[in-house]
Parts: structure tokens; sequence; C-alpha cells
């Protein structure tokens, strides 16, 4: 078992055994290693002037993703290798940003340098805006970023470029591969070491993409006193597609499930796409945000819309819970001590069913939700699934059974499923008022999108 955590930084091996492996990698940059071009801005993953970029093996090849460093634990960088600003030398998105005036104050701009860096040696094919949404310019200066964004790609050299790549990929490959165990914190490889682990020690923290854990870190200045990583377990970042269903291993991230379950339907993907940023996308699991068991989780509306399931493991013993039944109350659950989610899995549409999902909140882009609502209805009983509307995300039942009434019966009945809260996103009238004419939207088949697509 390998006792330290073994990273490129900007090209340089490093090799950590002494370092607290559930530190921020912000903190360690900046304290430890003195790369102070890497901002701390809000701490919670909402700004992007902490971006960093990482890169990893995959299937070959070489994986780019952007990053907020601010809630990033030092030890999910083993076996990657970290680029932050100073990692680039005259890079074309580094001229193209000075040739476009892109930086105003400045103090954001190497975050948005390294997520236009991101995008530029990913190939993604996401729009400019949804590549930046995640950074946040004091100075409203985004017109001559987006500008830098396409005048980058001008200035780009394929050859330079390449071998850029050639060479990372052969750093990567003389990296270790096998389990990890420093301090506290555990990195398995494997389900059955990850399984055998929470069975000795139950209490332990289960990190996966951190996004929500980082806030315990950096908010709350909380230790994670035992932690163990399932970003590096091979049969949770597993994706299968089955005739019916999606199989999605319980440490995929939302940017690896975002083609599969965009599949199944496209307001799913347009949802997707407004769930933090794509550094927060990049990170989060599907797993972690239903262990979460935030009231305002995104993702579970539409997992409960479409019937989704769970596989849940303890030791060798496996056992299948519908996600319907799997919430007991606010923040809890059915897991027991040393069980963790394994695995989902995600019905597809049958033919000639509707569906249709919604998502409302203050800001467009990478915030909160006061109401998230998903619809399914065919042959069968319609399954009606909202957040925010309860302690936890639940399933409108009795809207269920009266929709076939009509929609305002079924609205009526909405008022009887749900005493919503008033809080700082909405009030309670505001969430059933809300609730009622989003499910008035799907009786009249008005997609997610209809006001964003109307013409000018």
């Amino acid at each position: 078992m390998r006792t330290s955590i073994e990273f490129f930084l900007n090209g340089e091996r490093v090799s950590l055994s002494t370092e607290d492996p559930t530190r921020t990698v912000l903190t360690w940059l900046r304290e430890a290693r003195r790369l102070v071009g890497t901002k701390e801005g809000c701490a919670e993953g909402d700004c992007g002037a902490c971006t960093v970029v990482v890169a990893e093996l995959q299937a070959g090849g070489l994986r780019y993703q952007p990053l907020n460093s601010c809630i990033l634990a030092l030890g999910t960088l083993d076996g990657k290798e970290i680029i932050t600003v100073e990692g680039l030398k005259s890079h074309p998105v580094q001229q193209a940003m000075v040739d476009c005036h892109g930086s105003q104050c400045g103090f954001c701009t190497p975050g948005f340098v390294m997520a236009l860096y991101a995008q530029f040696k990913s190939g993604n094919p996401i729009s400019l805006c949804d590549a930046i949404a995640g950074n946040l310019c004091r100075c409203t200066g985004y017109r001559p970023i987006l500008e830098a964004g396409e005048r980058m790609m001008q200035l780009a050299d394929v050859q330079r470029s390449r071998a850029e790549d050639e060479s990372r990929r052969a750093r990567l490959a003389s990296l270790p591969k096998d389990s990890l165990s420093v301090k506290a914190f555990f990195a398995p490889t494997t389900v059955a070491e990850l399984a055998s682990f929470l069975v000795e020690r139950p209490q332990a923290t289960i990190l996966a993409g951190g996004t929500d854990l980082g806030l315990l870190v950096t908010k709350a200045h909380r230790d994670l006193d035992a932690a163990v990583y399932t970003g590096r377990v091979a049969e949770m970042k597993d994706l299968q597609e089955k005739e019916n269903h999606f199989d999605i291993g319980g440490a995929v991230t939302y940017a690896d499930a975002y083609a599969a379950l965009s599949a199944i339907h496209p307001d799913i993907g347009e949802l997707l796409r407004r769930l933090g940023a794509v550094q927060v996308r990049a990170a989060g699991t599907l797993g972690g945000n239903i262990a979460n068991a935030s009231p305002i989780g995104d993702s579970m509306p539409v997992l409960l819309a479409l019937d989704a399931s769970l596989l849940l493991q303890q030791g060798k013993n496996i056992r299948e819970v519908k996600l319907d039944g799997f919430y007991t109350g606010y923040r809890k659950s059915v897991l027991r001590p040393g069980e963790f989610i394994r695995s989902l899995r995600v019905p597809k549409l049958a033919p000639g069913a509707r569906f249709a999902a919604y998502k409302l909140s203050k800001r467009f882009d990478q915030d909160i939700s006061a109401v998230c609502a998903a619809f399914h209805a065919d042959s069968g009983q319609p399954r009606f699934a909202f957040g925010g509307m309860a302690a936890t995300p639940a399933r409108a039942r009795k809207a269920e059974l009266a929709y076939k009434n009509g929609v305002d019966a079924a609205c009526a009945a909405l008022a009887e499923d749900f005493a919503p809260l008033s809080d700082h996103r909405a009030s309670a009238w505001y969430r059933l008022t809300a609730a009622q004419n989003l499910l008035r939207k799907f009786g009249a088949g008005i997609g997610a999108r209809a006001l964003l697509e109307l013409a000018p």
C-alpha cells in the first residue's frame, strides 16, 4: 500500500507523505508552494477565481478538466497533473487576453485564463459562455473575455500543443496506479477495497467530488478525520447503456454522465447544464448528490420521475433500493453504517412517454433552485417529483393520482402533497404557486426552454 501522494505540478514531479490529504489544493498551492496566481474569491466553488486545470490519462488519451481548487482535496490529485496559471508560458490563451483587453482589475483573470485553457485543450463542444459560466468578473468584462476565447483558437500552435500533450502523457504514465493510504486518507482502486475499508471504519467520510464536503473544510473549518475517496474505484466509474436503462457508477461525475442522461430527454441535459458550472460538473457526482440528501439537489427530481433505483453495498452484501424509498427525513436516508451507493439504474423513457424538467432560480446559471420539478407521464401512473418543496426531494403522489381528472385537479392536490417553507430563496407561497404553474406548463406541453427560444 503506497503512503505518498504522487502527481505532477506544472511538469514537476511531486511526492507528499506528510501533508494532510484533505487540505484544499488552493491553500497548499498558495501557502506551501507560493503559487499565488490562483486566487481565493469565495472558498465555496462559486466564483472560479481559484480555477486550475487537472490532466489525467483516460482510455489511452489525455483529459483536461477545470476544477475549483478551493474545494478540491489535495489527495485527489494522486496520479494526475495539475496546471496552474504559472504553468502557462506565453500560451495563446494569455496572448488572446492581452490582445482583446480581457483583464481589468486582474483579480479574476487567472481563473478565466485557466477555464479558457481547459476549453482550448479539451476541444470541448460546449459554448464559450458555458465554459466561463463558473467564473465571475467583478468588472463586468465578459465581452472582451469571450472575444479572447474566440481569438485563442486563431493563435493556436497545433504542433506545440501536440508536443505538450505527448510530454504530459509520458509523465502521467510514469505515476503509480496502486491504492493510496496517507494518514487517515484512503484512495482504493477496487470496490472490494472500498467495501472492506468501510466495514472496518464505518464512520469514515466518503469523499467523491467534494463539491459539498469541501465547504465543511472551508466554511465550517472542520477536519475530515478519516476519509475514503471513491474517485479511483474502477467499478464505480463505469457507465453502461443497456436496452431499457443506464447503469451509472456511484463515482461517475456529472460531466461523464451528461451524454447518457441528455439522451434520455433534452430537458435533463438542459437541467444539468445549469447545475453548478463546468468546474462543479467535472468533480461532482450523481451518487454524491443523492447521498448528500439535500432537499434542493437538482438531480433527484429527474431521477425520481424516471423511477431510478440504487445499488447499495455494505461489505459483500448488495441490495437494491428504489430512490423514492431512499430518503427518511431531512438529510437522512436508509444507508446503513459502512454502506455506500455503488451504482444507479436510470430507466429510459418508453416510446410515446411524455417528460419535462424545470428549474427555477434567481440566476439562470450556477444557482441553487428555489423549485426544481420533473414530470413523467405514459400509459401507466404518472410520476411527478419536486425539489425545494419539502424536507427531502419527493414525489407528489396525490397530484399523480388526481392528474387523470385534469391538470387543475392535480394542481389542487399539490397543496395537499406539500407545505413548503419560506427562506431567502423563495416564500412558501411562491414555491407552491410556481410548482402548480410548472405542472400546468407540463400539461400544456411547454418545454423548459420555451422562453429562451422565442424569436426576437
